[in-house]
Order: C-alpha cells, then structure tokens, then sequence
C-alpha cells in the first residue's frame, strides 16, 4: 500500500502525538499553521510535522485528514472541511457523541469517506500506547491501521457502523474523568474538616483507588478546559439512551470551575482552592 499523505486537525498535545506516529507510514503529515498558537507550532516542530499555510493547501494535498481538536470545534471543523469538497478519507477522532459523529460523516459525504475514531489512553509519547478505536466503511478502516502499524498507537475495529468509536470513547471518559472530578471533591471536602491525610491514608490501601491519587487532581484543574466539553457529550449520550445524565452534568460543572487553569502548572493547594471558590 502507498504511503499516504496525512494532514492533522490541529496538533494539540495528543493530536501531535498521534499525528507524529502517523509520520513513521506516511510520505508527509502536514498542518495549517494559519491562526495558530506558538505553542501550537513549536510542538508541531518538535514532532516534525510539516506547516502548510491554509485548511485549503492542507485538503489538497491530504490523502488521510485526522481531526482532533477540543469537542465543541468538532463540527465546525468538519464544516470547513466539508466546504472544501475533501474527498480523501477523514478520522472523526474528537470525543463527541455518536450522534454527532453521524452529523460530521452526513456533512461530508459523499465526497469524502468518513471513519468514526476515538483515542482511549494517554498521548503516545514516553512509553505511552494509547488505542485508537474505529468504525466505518472497512476498505478505508485498512488504511488507518496500515498508517499507524508499527507505531505506539495501536487500533481496534469496532465494526462499520459511525458512531460506535465514538460511543465506546465516551463511556470510558464518563468512568475516569468523572471519577477524578470525585477525588477532588472528597480530597476537598476532607480538607475543610481537616481530615485529608487521614482520607488519603485509607484510600491508600486500595490500590485500584483512585482516591489516593490526589497528586492527579492539578492535572485534572489543567485539563478541564477539554475534559467538561466531554462528559457534557457523554451526558447527550447518556440522555439519548434514556439513562440520567445529571452526574455527567454536574461533573462538567465542577469542571468548569477550572477553565482558567488551562494547561497551567499547578499544586494540589492551587487546585482545591480554586474548586471551592464560586
């Protein structure tokens, strides 16, 4: 199989990950540097992506476009995409719902293939392997685990069907990023009593507690920004089914209690004094 030419939307901390494993299969993996950030482009500098100057530049010479960008950008991007007339085959990778993903694949085809992805894991750099699950059309299904063969992103096949990549993404991040939420609020709750070493000290004897993590709850402070958008998309998920999503919803809500630490460096102090101011 020819060695296709990818383009990436847009290089965030996991899409430039994911997009420089694609450059061990691909002839190029190009992104449009239009617009933005100097972070943005030193990372994509140091995963040795190449800019392009316009979307336009990169759908023409795009062969396979992977889309990961933060949830409530989804359909927009795809819209722009759309607007171009891609017609190679394009990775709807974001954690949205899967109603939303069968929007993205209408909008798009039938000019363009449309395969329904979701990455479950931690951005492909130090050791990391993050899964990358798929579903839709097969023929264009084998051209994205030929892309990242070889690499530390590993693919399943979910089946044909848009809509079960996304699905299986978001009952995940409904567990974990919902169960971190929880350990701040315990941690939090404990501390005002003053009883929080005491918590942790039991959480503690139980190895698969996430309770006793607390050192990851500035990560989750840092991480908000991106992380409400996805459990209120696995809330309509949850909402669609006839299940309650008010935890998602209220989970998102103390999420957004974060959004001006994003990607910040902060303490487990800085964290939980934010989460209690309102």
């Amino acid at each position: 199989m020819d060695q296709p030419t990818v383009g990436i939307l847009h290089p965030g901390s996991m899409g430039a990950a994911v997009a420089a494993c694609a450059t061990t299969n691909a002839t190029a993996v190009l992104w449009c540097e239009n617009g933005r950030s100097t972070a943005s482009v030193e990372r994509a500098a140091a995963f040795g992506l190449t800019p392009v100057t316009t979307l336009a530049e990169l759908l023409d010479h795009s062969d396979i476009v992977i889309s990961l960008c933060p949830p409530a950008a989804a359909e927009d991007l795809a819209r722009d995409v759309a607007g171009h007339r891609f017609a190679g085959v394009y990775v709807e990778a974001n954690a949205i719902n899967p109603e939303r993903a069968q929007r993205i694949a209408a909008l798009l085809e039938p000019d363009a293939t449309v395969v329904d992805g979701g990455v479950v894991g931690s951005p492909p750099v130090r050791g990391k392997t993050p899964t990358l699950y798929l579903s839709g059309p097969v023929s264009a299904i084998v051209r994205i685990e030929a892309l990242f063969a070889g690499t530390a992103v590993r693919t399943a096949v979910l089946g044909t069907e848009v809509g079960k990549a996304s699905a299986l993404k978001l009952s995940y991040a409904a567990f974990q990023k919902t169960s971190r939420v929880l350990v701040a609020l315990a941690v939090g709750m404990a501390r005002e009593h003053g009883v929080d070493q005491e918590l942790i000290e039991v959480a503690s004897r139980r190895t698969d507690s996430y309770l006793s993590e607390t050192q990851y709850v500035a990560k989750t402070a840092a991480r908000a920004w991106r992380w409400g958008p996805e459990l209120e998309e696995a809330a309509d998920t949850l909402a669609a089914a006839g299940l309650p999503p008010e935890t998602l919803r209220a989970a998102a809500s103390t999420l957004a209690r974060w959004n001006d630490a994003k990607d910040g460096e902060l303490t487990l102090t800085d964290a939980l004094d934010r989460l209690a101011q309102p």
